[in-house]
């Protein structure tokens, strides 16, 4: 048995000795001298140890609010070798250039960026077989009954180079205007999203699926001289071909889109008379479900989305809108306001006429560009001058509520005057601000027909002030009712294309949530019953 640490060898001698002279007086003398001698064997042995054992420092076995001086200074072992290496490591990331380091930072940069800009998803564009699209514009010359529409499809669907602009348009931006056709948006949307930021090559992380079926090209050279069912094969044929792929069969075609280049009303035939006008493409069973963009939308239909006419101005960087913005507000205009179009003397109480022969009576207000005798194809200067030189310009419908005059007007500065509230009223809510009161005046046709002097006396009500605080409105929204040249769009600008197809995919990503609710909702439900 050893001492205990707070012991001493003579106090145990004491207590040995005690118990000595105790046994002593118990037994006798000789059983008691060999007993005395392991006694004194095992004091010797305890004196021994106590006298080599290694000093027992107390504070460690005490916590001290104040760190011991050695701890502080000298470091474990270990722990200083792993402060080497991390130190080594560092060293090593220090040293690396720092134009890689620049590169990796923009790297990530553009990685998280590029993320953020398809927030809403990405879209799928399929692989048509060429007779859908790329046949017919190989085949230009056939796409009109009357005239070649090679010019038309030429450029991605921007058209010829323009020309004769030498006297309106700064020489540095006359490489943004093309004479581009009203009805090509087909393919400026095809060529546009084959270089789009959200486009996937994987069906599988598609948010939609882009048809890229030119149908106002397809139709344009048998609207006329041929059978209702004649018109429709070419829809048929495509709709054969896109119900059988996998991705159509997923959700029914609800999450597919196209876009077409005429106007919703062209598609929409009621009859299989052959004397009824037009093919029945959106009235065919497959297209029930199917979201499409249109230069002029159905105002009754909620699958329907109309998207600007493409014009003539098609920047390729910022500076360029910045700079034709800029030429537009400071503009000095001669005309009150101005009318551009040409009668139609086959309909009868043509409305076009009467704002014609109007104008031509205000010869002090009013700028006529009479189209029977002014060669007026899509974006020729004088239509362009006209607009330029006036405060407002008067638009009737077209061959539906719109025309794409409406948007030159807007493009020069010019104040558009609206006949039809179908013409403004649900068209373009994606592309033009609201209320359209901010930038637009409305006059009753009927009105305007019983008393043409209506026109000038509604338009003399505006201030100076008031137009220039219109025009401003117009020239802010500029971009977004613009077809851009690059494929990569404006830069931090987007453009007519970019707007639609992100408002497509926002469309299609709520419209997927609403259904994963939905149906967690009915699965919730049964699991209760």
């Amino acid at each position: 048995m050893l001492p205990s640490e707070n012991s001493s060898p003579r106090k145990t001698f004491k207590k040995l000795r005690n118990s000595f002279h105790l046994i002593k007086s118990q037994v006798g003398f000789h059983h008691c001298k060999w007993f005395l001698l392991i006694i004194l064997i095992q004091v010797t042995f305890i004196l021994f140890l106590a006298g080599t054992s290694p000093p027992r420092h107390h504070h460690h076995f005490q916590i001290s609010s104040k760190p011991h001086k050695q701890n502080k200074d000298q470091l474990p072992q270990s722990i200083d070798h792993q402060k080497q290496s991390n130190d080594h490591v560092q060293d090593l990331q220090d040293s690396k250039p720092k134009k890689e380091q620049q590169k990796l930072q923009k790297q990530l940069a553009k990685a998280k960026e590029s993320h953020d800009e398809c927030e809403s998803g990405r879209v799928y564009v399929y692989d048509l077989p060429t007779e859908f699209n790329k046949d017919l514009l190989n085949n230009c010359h056939d796409l009109d009954p009357w005239s070649s529409r090679c010019n038309a499809v030429s450029n991605g669907g921007l058209g010829p180079k323009a020309t004769g602009l030498e006297s309106i348009v700064p020489e540095n931006l006359r490489s943004a205007w093309y004479w581009t056709d009203m009805y090509s948006a087909e393919v400026i949307y095809h060529e546009r999203m084959l270089n789009y930021k959200c486009r996937t090559l994987d069906p599988q992380n598609a948010t939609a699926f882009y048809i890229p079926f030119y149908a106002g090209l397809a139709i344009g050279k048998i609207l006329w001289f041929t059978t209702a069912k004649e018109r429709d094969q070419p829809s048929e044929h495509m709709l054969q071909w896109v119900k059988d792929q996998p991705y159509w069969n997923r959700n029914n075609g609800s999450d597919h889109f196209l876009m077409l280049g005429r106007l919703t009303w062209a598609f929409r035939r009621k009859t299989d008379d052959d004397s009824d006008w037009g093919t029945s493409f959106l009235r065919m069973p497959l297209m029930k479900h199917v979201l499409r963009l249109s230069i002029e939308k159905n105002p009754w239909d909620d699958l329907e989305v109309s998207v600007p006419y493409p014009m003539a101005f098609h920047p390729q960087f910022e500076t360029e809108i910045k700079q034709w913005q800029d030429l537009v507000r400071s503009r000095n205009r001669s005309s009150h306001f101005c009318f551009v179009g040409a009668v139609r003397k086959k309909i009868k109480n043509d409305f076009r006429e009467v704002l014609m022969n109007y104008c031509k009576n205000e010869t002090g207000s009013c700028k006529v560009v009479d189209c029977s005798v002014a060669h007026c194809y899509d974006g020729a200067p004088a239509i362009l001058e006209a607009f330029l030189d006036s405060d407002f310009c008067l638009q009737p419908k077209g061959d539906g509520f719109t025309r794409r005059s409406m948007f030159d007007c807007m493009l020069a500065g010019s104040i558009p005057v609206y006949f039809w509230e179908g013409s403004f009223k649900t068209q373009y809510e994606w592309h033009l601000p609201l209320p359209s009161e901010d930038y637009s005046v409305y006059m009753d046709h009927n009105e305007v027909r019983n008393d043409t002097s209506i026109v000038r006396k509604v338009l003399d009500k505006f201030s100076k002030e008031d137009v220039k605080r219109m025009r401003e409105i117009l020239i802010d929204a500029m971009p977004k009712y613009l077809y851009a040249r690059s494929n990569q769009g404006l830069g931090s600008s987007n453009d007519a294309f970019d707007i639609a197809i992100d408002e497509v995919l926002r469309r299609f990503k709520q419209q997927r949530e609403q259904k994963q609710i939905l149906e967690k909702t009915r699965n919730d439900e049964n699991s209760i019953e």
